[in-house]
């Protein structure tokens, strides 16, 4: 059944529906490439998380998949911020790829962008490729994830990751389910997961990684996150406030 498509406009936003009150992306027109969403600025959080340059010069991320193109918000932040980074983007709908070229500047595929229409589940399961940054951000109009939200996925998001890999989800903290997610999610990953607190809109975004530990200071969460406000106007800073507010950093340490 074809997702239905609604697109609105208020104080310079622009917003994407899939008939349902729920937003399922937004784009201030001003600023078509910024992140406008609390959540999507979160889901960024991942590059304060690993090392951007590695001792053997490789720079993190390379390879990257985005589960839920919406309004393409996360995908243009990636594309236009780590040009080193290759994009794999899938999407069930053909309808909401279609709205994002027409009202979200979706940038064309080229040599480092490929969008799939498909299942994102199937997707991981049918390919080998490893990833080094993961974001799941796939809903219906009723707000739901479907098998976005279930062990074996998580265990396949798992299996596609490399060695510097991390997975960022998307989940709706206001639904009945949101504590069995976050379990799913650490049974997957071996306990491995952190949840952010709850952002405007009742998003939580949750972190699960693979590999090498991560261990940031709240010191050095600060500084890269002042760095990455810098290089691409992306304001993280409050969200390490609310992460130490909430006790999500027991010792000062962030520990993945």
């Amino acid at each position: 059944m074809t997702t239905p498509i609604d697109i609105s406009e208020q104080a310079g936003v622009r917003y994407l529906h899939f008939g349902s009150e729920w937003i399922q992306g937004a784009m201030r027109l001003r600023q078509p490439n910024a992140l406008e969403l609390a959540y999507t600025r979160e889901m960024m959080a991942g590059l304060l998380l690993r090392d951007g340059l590695h001792d053997d010069g490789d720079i993190w991320p390379r390879k990257i998949l985005i589960i839920g193109l919406g309004a393409a918000s996360i995908l243009k932040y990636l594309y236009y911020h780590c040009p080193q980074a290759r994009l794999d983007v899938v999407e069930i709908e053909p309808a909401v790829v279609t709205a994002a070229q027409q009202y979200f500047c979706l940038p064309n595929e080229d040599e480092r962008l490929s969008i799939h229409i498909g299942d994102g589940v199937r997707y991981l399961l049918e390919r080998q490729t490893r990833y080094d940054y993961v974001l799941v951000d796939g809903y219906d109009q009723d707000a739901r994830a479907g098998a976005l939200d279930t062990l074996p996925f998580h265990q396949a998001v798992r299996a596609r990751l490399s060695e510097q890999g991390l997975v960022a989800y998307n989940l709706f903290g206001r639904a009945k389910g949101y504590a069995a997610s976050i379990e799913r999610i650490m049974k997957a990953f071996d306990d491995r997961t952190i949840a952010f607190p709850s952002c405007d809109g009742g998003n939580i975004v949750a972190f699960a990684a693979a590999g090498s530990v991560i261990e940031r200071s709240i010191a050095e969460l600060r500084t890269r996150a002042t760095q990455l406000k810098t290089q691409t106007g992306l304001e993280l800073l409050r969200t390490i406030s609310r992460l130490e507010g909430a006790g999500s950093l027991p010792g000062g340490i962030l520990v993945l």
